[in-house]
């Protein structure tokens, strides 16, 4: 692909990975869409214009839209060049509240989790849960209790919520422990390139379940669990949260090795101790398990304020040159993205520590002031924590196009994300994609006003509206679910702090 990809290719290479989700060779889905290889091979390298038409019957013979066009899309209209003013809370987790929800599934008392953010990605979940005769109710704005049936209905499992979310593959942890042999539908989420689940397949190995990918489906099976010590196949966060709460019904010690410290597994993990489980090595990447055959407890426990949240907010602040207070920021988990900043030139002052509501989570409130930004001499990626999260990594685009120089963005762990930071060019930010996972960011950049449909990834789509944010004009940001996925009434809440965003439906 060309270091500045065209439309057609980027739309082109969003289908061949929906294709190749669904195990599909380019002349199956051929047959599928009712035209010929050639033709396939020609949309997926972008050698092809596409109608309104075209792109609508690929979607339906994928089963996911490839542009969003219909009157019931959500569009922000932004006045940008606005500066922000004020203060705001972080807003509790998405992924911490996908891990909980899937770890309530162990428990056959009533557990009820608050801070649980009212966003698409959560609602899918609670329909799939709901689907399958597991008792949801909201009892607060963000607060869940959850009941579980006798038996699971897996059986009347909503096939279409279940497949628009990978969270679903976190359900096997629990499964396990009340089927020996079920399905489950493939998952979907963001369209970040080809994300394998050999980390889950191969941990889930080591206590004795098989994994067998057919079709759009997951086949797990098992003839009895045990207890293991084992090294992951990387340090992925979900396969650890699904690891954990392989292990938290399984008797006996299990040691699980290589293991992921973020603060979405450490929420699982503070959950598990919550129903009687014993965890040993909490934060570190190894993590010993003592499995507790039956649990049965009443409990209620507080999902943690979202690190992610937080850094987009120090971003929008760079970008508009605000100051502003971030206030209940999960500091041990922002650390080095403020370390990275502040040698760049950011400034801002950091408050007394307290908890969070969960008692184990460290808070602080962070302060921003205009700062002028410089260039990176060496390249910012991310890592496993304590590494800048790969989620705040797309944070960083923004902000060094607004600095003097060239900063290399080497995004390794997602195929193609790269490509839609490339969304900012739309923008005026100058920037060269050097291949999949890497792109140059030169600066000066003065945002521009520009009409841009939603990248269908949730931070790649964030920083497009931080950029608009910057931009003096109106700009428009089309169809924004990928947004609203991840973040509950972003455009209020950062109205609130002087933004101008207008949130327009049915457009």
């Amino acid at each position: 692909m060309s270091k500045n990809p065209t439309e057609n290719q980027k739309i082109g290479l969003f289908i061949k990975n929906l294709r190749e989700s669904k195990d599909w060779t380019q002349g199956e889905f051929a047959k599928e869409l009712g035209t010929s290889q050639s033709a396939v091979a020609r949309m997926e390298s972008g050698e092809q214009n596409f109608t309104t038409e075209t792109l609508t019957k690929i979607s339906e013979t994928l089963n996911h839209k490839i542009i969003q066009l219909a009157d019931n899309s959500v569009d922000f209209e932004v006045e940008g060049g606005q500066t922000l003013s004020g203060s705001i809370d972080t807003n509790t987790s998405k992924n911490g509240a996908m891990g909980l929800l899937c770890a309530s599934l162990l428990n056959k008392g009533t557990t009820i989790l608050h801070g649980i953010p009212q966003i698409e990605e959560v609602k899918r979940i609670l329909e799939v849960l709901e689907s399958i005769d597991v008792r949801v109710d909201w009892v607060g704005k963000n607060s869940l209790k959850i009941q579980p049936p006798k038996k699971l209905a897996l059986d009347k499992i909503n096939i279409s919520s279940a497949s628009k979310t990978r969270t679903i593959i976190m359900f096997i942890g629990a499964i396990i422990h009340l089927e020996n042999s079920f399905s489950l539908p493939g998952a979907a989420g963001c369209k970040l390139g080809t994300r394998s689940i050999a980390a889950h397949a191969y941990g889930l190995e080591n206590f004795g379940v098989k994994i067998k990918v057919g079709g759009q489906n997951f086949e797990i099976s098992h003839k009895g669990l045990k207890p293991s010590e084992f090294v992951m196949w990387e340090m992925g966060d979900t396969a650890t949260e699904n690891l954990l709460i392989a292990a938290s019904k399984i008797p006996g010690k299990s040691l699980i090795k290589f293991a992921s410290s973020n603060y979405m597994v450490q929420d699982v993990c503070f959950f598990l101790q919550k129903l009687g489980v014993r965890i040993e090595g909490i934060g570190t990447h190894t993590i010993t398990v003592y499995g507790k055959e039956n649990i049965n407890e009443d409990v209620e426990f507080y999902n943690s304020e979202d690190p992610i949240e937080a850094m987009m907010f120090v971003s929008a602040a760079i970008v508009t040159n605000s100051q502003i207070t971030i206030k209940r920021v999960p500091i041990d988990f922002m650390e080095m993205e403020l370390l990275k900043l502040e040698k760049l030139g950011f400034k801002y002052k950091k408050g007394r520590g307290y908890k969070s509501k969960n008692g184990e989570t460290n808070l602080v409130d962070i302060t921003t002031f205009p700062s002028t930004i410089k260039s990176s001499p060496e390249k910012i990626t991310s890592g496993p924590y304590p590494n800048i999260n790969m989620d705040n990594l797309p944070f960083f685009v923004p902000i060094m196009a607004l600095s003097k120089g060239t900063t290399l963005i080497h995004d390794w762990s997602y195929e193609n994300r790269a490509i839609y930071f490339m969304e900012l060019t739309r923008l005026g930010a100058k920037m060269i994609l050097a291949d999949p996972h890497r792109v140059y960011v030169e600066g000066i950049t003065e945002f521009q006003a520009a009409q841009v449909v939603c990248p269908p990834a949730l931070r790649p789509a964030m920083i497009v509206l931080i950029a608009m944010l910057g931009a003096k004009g109106k700009s428009v940001l089309r169809n924004v679910y990928s947004i609203k996925r991840g973040y509950e009434e972003i455009a209020e809440r950062l109205n609130t702090l002087g933004a101008k965003i207008k949130v327009i439906d049915g457009v």
